[in-house]
Order: C-alpha cells, then sequence, then structure tokens
C-alpha cells in the first residue's frame, strides 16, 4: 500500500467538522484542521475522519469463538497505515460471556464497539448501546445506510425496554446480487468421512436414526482407537449457551426448519416441542446409544472449547451440531491434512417427514456490532464500521491483499493459488494475516460484490471447487456433488417470520424460556445417560418438571412475534 499523503480538500473539511467529526480521538491531541492528511488508496477514509495523522485507539469488545490477531498481523498494519486506527481487543468466548455481560452492565462502561452474540439482548436492554437511527440519517455513512435501507425494520429493535430503533448492525447474511456458496454452515447430523468410506460410500438419501448410528457403531467397532486415543462414536453439545446442540435435533427429526424452541404449523402457529412424543424418541435412541458405547460418556461435562478441542483430534466420528458451529475444528484438522477426519452432512427424518435441515440463510438481528453509550468517540468508530462494510475493506477482509494472497485473471475474476489456498487452511498463518475475530461480528457484503466476485473464496465457484484436496474430490465424485450444499434439502423460500428462535421476547417470556432451558440441561442429560430400563420413569419426570412452567407465556410471546412479523415485515 502506498503511504502517500494528500491534503484533504476544504469541502470534506467542512463536511468533517459539520459532522463533530474533528476532535474525537481517543488517545491524541486534536490536530489543526489543515494539517489533516489522507493517505492515497481506496483504502483510506477520504472524509479525514480516520487517518494516520489523527491517531485513533478504538476499544474493541467480541464475543467470538474466532481467533484473535497475531501482533505482526498485516491487516492490522493496514488499519494503522491507511486510517490511523488502532484496535484494543477484548475477546470473549461464547461460554465464558455471561459473567462478563453481567459485569460490564454492573459498572457502566463500556468499550467504544461492542461486538455481540447475546441472544438475549442483555447489553441492548440494558442500555449500553447508542441508539443510530440518527446518525445512519445524517448521509455521513453511506456504507452502513445502503446495507440497511431494505432491512431496516427487521435489524431494529422493537421491544420496550429502550427505545424502539436500530442498536446493532447484523454480522451475516445481509445479501448483495446471487447468494453462493460451496461450503454448508447450517445444522446436521455431521459423520466423518472415513466413516463412509469404511462403510463404501453408502446411499446418503432416505437417512434415519437408525441407519446414522448404525453406520458410526460398525466403525467404531472396527476402529476402536484414532491415532492412539479412543474413538468417540457420537458427540452431544450440551455445553452452557450451545445446549442447542441437545435440543435442537427433535424438530429436524420431525421435518420442521430450525425455529429454536418451538415447531411452527402449517397455520403459523407456534409450540415447544421438548415434551412430545418426537423429542422423546430421540432422546430415547441417545439413550440406547449411550448405553451401547457410541455416546461419548464425557458429553456432559465438556464446555465448548473442550468440545471443539475434542473433535479437533479427529477422534469424534458424528454429532448434531450447526457447521459453522465447529468450524474451528475442521480447519485444525484441514490444517493437519486429516481431510478424512472431516464431516459430510446428512440429514436423518422419521418416517415419512421430509427433510428441512438447510434453510435460506437468515439474517443475524441482534447479533453484530453496537457503539456504546459510554464511548467519546461514537463517530469515529460509526465511520470505522461504515469503512470497514465498503467493498475494498471488505475484499480486504475476506480475500486478503491483491497479488499476495489472490490475483485478478483478465476476466475480473478472483482466483488463488495453491500456495495461497495451502495458506488460507493453515491457522498460524491466518492468525498473522486475518482479522478472524472482527470479522466474524463486523457487517459483511455476502453474496457477491458489485464486480461480479462472491463475498469469500469459499463462494466463488470456481475457486471453491479448486480448493478442495484430492480427497474431498474424491468424495464428491462418489455422490455425483460438486459442493457441500449439495448434500443437503433444496432450500425452500423461509416464512415470512422466519426463524422464530430470533423473536424478541419479554421479560416474563424470558424467564420462561431460561426455565425451560435449565429442565433441559438439568433433566435431558440424566436422561441419555440412565439405564434403559428407568427411561419411562425418568422422561416422565422432566415432563412433569416442564407441566410446572407456565409454557403458554412463552408460546403466546413466540406467537404474537410471529403475527406482529407476518403484518409488518
Amino acid at each position: 500500500m502506498r503511504t502517500a499523503r494528500t491534503k484533504l480538500s476544504a469541502l470534506v473539511l467542512v463536511a468533517a467538522v459539520s459532522a463533530g467529526l474533528v476532535g474525537c480521538t481517543s488517545d491524541a491531541p486534536d490536530e489543526d484542521p489543515k494539517d489533516v492528511v489522507i493517505p492515497e488508496g481506496e483504502l483510506a477514509d477520504q472524509s479525514g475522519t480516520l487517518t494516520p495523522s489523527n491517531p485513533t485507539t478504538l476499544t474493541t469488545w467480541i464475543t467470538t469463538a474466532s481467533q484473535a490477531p497475531a501482533p505482526d498481523n498485516k491487516i492490522t498494519k493496514l488499519l494503522e497505515e491507511n486510517l490511523g486506527v488502532t484496535l484494543k481487543y477484548e475477546i470473549v468466548t461464547p461460554d465464558a460471556v455471561d459473567q462478563k455481560i453481567g459485569v460490564m452492565l454492573a459498572g457502566g462502561e463500556y468499550p467504544d464497539l461492542v461486538g455481540t452474540t447475546d441472544l438475549k439482548m442483555r447489553l441492548l436492554e440494558g442500555g449500553a448501546l447508542l441508539r443510530l437511527d440518527d446518525m445512519l440519517e445524517s448521509g455521513d455513512y453511506p456504507n452502513l445506510a445502503t446495507h440497511v435501507e431494505d432491512d431496516i425494520k427487521k435489524m431494529s429493535y422493537s421491544g420496550e425496554e429502550v427505545d424502539p430503533g436500530l442498536y446493532i448492525f447484523p454480522n451475516y447474511n445481509r445479501f448483495y446480487g446471487e447468494v453462493t456458496g460451496g461450503t454448508y454452515y447450517g445444522p446436521a447430523f455431521w459423520i466423518q468421512k472415513r466413516v463412509l468410506e469404511d462403510a463404501g460410500w453408502p446411499d446418503l438419501s432416505n437417512m434415519t436414526l437408525d441407519r446414522y448410528f448404525e453406520l458410526i457403531a460398525n466403525y467404531k467397532a472396527k476402529n476402536p482407537q484414532t491415532d492412539g486415543a479412543p474413538t468417540v462414536g457420537f458427540e452431544v453439545l450440551a455445553s452452557t449457551g450451545r445446549e442447542w446442540g441437545m435440543t435442537n435435533p427433535p424438530a429436524l427429526l420431525a421435518g420442521s426448519p430450525n425455529n429454536g424452541g418451538v415447531i411452527v404449523d402449517d397455520d403459523d402457529h407456534a409450540e415447544i416441542y421438548a415434551d412430545k412424543d418426537i423429542a422423546k424418541d430421540f432422546y430415547q435412541a441417545l439413550n440406547e446409544q449411550y448405553k451401547a458405547g457410541v455416546v461419548d460418556r464425557e458429553s456432559f461435562t465438556l464446555t465448548f472449547d473442550q468440545y471443539t478441542a475434542k473433535l479437533a483430534t479427529g477422534a469424534v466420528l458424528g454429532m448434531h451440531d450447526q457447521g459453522w458451529n465447529f468450524q474451528t475444528a475442521t480447519d485444525s484438522l484441514r490444517s493437519a491434512g486429516k481431510d478424512e477426519y472431516t464431516y459430510v452432512p446428512l440429514m436423518p427424518v422419521y418416517d415419512g417427514a421430509e427433510p428441512w435441515y438447510a434453510d435460506r440463510p437468515v439474517m443475524n438481528t441482534n447479533q453484530g456490532f453496537g457503539i456504546s453509550v459510554s464511548s467519546k468517540q461514537p463517530e469515529k468508530a460509526m465511520k470505522f464500521l461504515d469503512l470497514m462494510l465498503s467493498e475494498p475493506w471488505q475484499k480486504v477482509l475476506s480475500w486478503g491483499v491483491e497479488g499476495e494472497d489472490y490475483q485478478v485473471g483478465e476476466d475480473g475474476m478472483f482466483t488463488r493459488t495453491e500456495e495461497q489456498r495451502a495458506n488460507a487452511r493453515d491457522l498460524t498463518w491466518r492468525a498473522s494475516n486475518r482479522l478472524e475475530a472482527l470479522l466474524d461480528v463486523l457487517p459483511k457484503h455476502n453474496g457477491q460484490f458489485s464486480d461480479g466476485n462472491a463475498y469469500s473464496p469459499d463462494d466463488q465457484p470456481a475457486e471453491f471447487f479448486a480448493t478442495l484436496t484430492e480427497y474431498d474430490r474424491g468424495v464428491m465424485e462418489k455422490y455425483g456433488k460438486k459442493t457441500w450444499l449439495e448434500f443437503m434439502n433444496p432450500q425452500p423460500e423461509n416464512p415470512k417470520y422466519y426463524p422464530a428462535w430470533n423473536i424478541t421476547l419479554s421479560d416474563e417470556a424470558n424467564e420462561v424460556n431460561q426455565q425451560l432451558t435449565d429442565a433441559n440441561v438439568q433433566n435431558l442429560p440424566k436422561i441419555i445417560a440412565g439405564d434403559p430400563a428407568e427411561f419411562e420413569a425418568g422422561w416422565k419426570a422432566y415432563v412433569d418438571t416442564i407441566k410446572k412452567i407456565d409454557v403458554e407465556v412463552y408460546e403466546d410471546a413466540i406467537n404474537a412475534g410471529i403475527q406482529d412479523r407476518l403484518e409488518n415485515w
């Protein structure tokens, strides 16, 4: 990147001053306007708000499982060279976030940028975040304004704890252009490729739970050890904040898309399924598999980090999860050249049900970046988010640096060399060349850029195929597939209200939902790990616990939210 500088034009200066952008840095004295300079190149801030001549430190709190950048990270250097921005990170893993949120709310002091994935919206409803509508309307943040213009109602908070409005820019699934993709990140019953290879690449259509567990049990019996460690048949994710890995499968097995704790019928009416027969049948199957030694005995004591680490060893043959949730384990296995230990998504269903595991990607409302009420430089924080959403910065964040991490062909399409693809699979390289924790929570240009290139290399069809290892190409060939997404059901249009799991709830409904979650976490592990002869008694005790909860409060809130979306979205 060139670092030559040009003086800020008088016109731009007037706009910057009128917007209140001069004099907002946290750690450096303001320069006289005539001394503000802008680096050359498309990564610079032409408004003069963020410049190396007037450095800015933005404190940044992020909830993510993605890795922190290394000290020598080259994109960190680009931020400093082009914008004068230094990010001071605090990265919190999902299973440690509850305590941290409580401490932050009690103290009342927050970082400039707050990257949250908390579906309970405790920071938002606790008053930690700024309402951003007025800043958006100023015209100073064009990338963000374009990003929200078609979906601002969907993105905005409509509860009663704070003023209605936009507080968080969603981090995923606001699409531009065509939606492409090679990797599947949604829910599935995952199975290692080596299991399928050993079974002679069996037909995966009309998959049932019995067939799924039979494949795993047969392989485990023949291969009790994996690289010197005990082979694990099936892992149950029950970690705090990720217990949906244990609770969501019954709905999917019954042919329902992922609406969280409820199934929504054809009349758009929701009810919980935790105490229904579709749940009982699943947990009875897990109980039998636990007794048979297929379900991991350590499942219910693993933290999320331990769960991910166990998958990364390659010893786990299968689990129910969402692909994005164990991506770090997949990356680790690929980096180690253990492609046969990575996973294929399967869709077992009950008799008579049609699988609806894959849905059209849903916008992550209430998850992403906001700006705190205690920030002394909200305009600079907002400008940073706006610039990160510009096409030049989005390409840097997702593809890397042109000429180093990818090439542009004569047709304008991005490609990579084998070395560049290998680098992108290497966790150590990525720590120095990607800002993965930041990008995980930043708003994204999902879909396509204006030049027709896909947002990410994995979504660029030709690049995705070229990225596959020889082993994975072989797997594709055995099943006549071109992408991992093709292993899943065709994705019908999402219902207008979808998904029910991110409907904003009242405090009372949230309390009931938490009681249901507690009942699941306290009872289901005991039911799964219990003596099969005592299953009926354990199940009855669990159902009786749910009967003591005022479930209708939760169901009524979900149904009211569904109707509101049907009327207003």
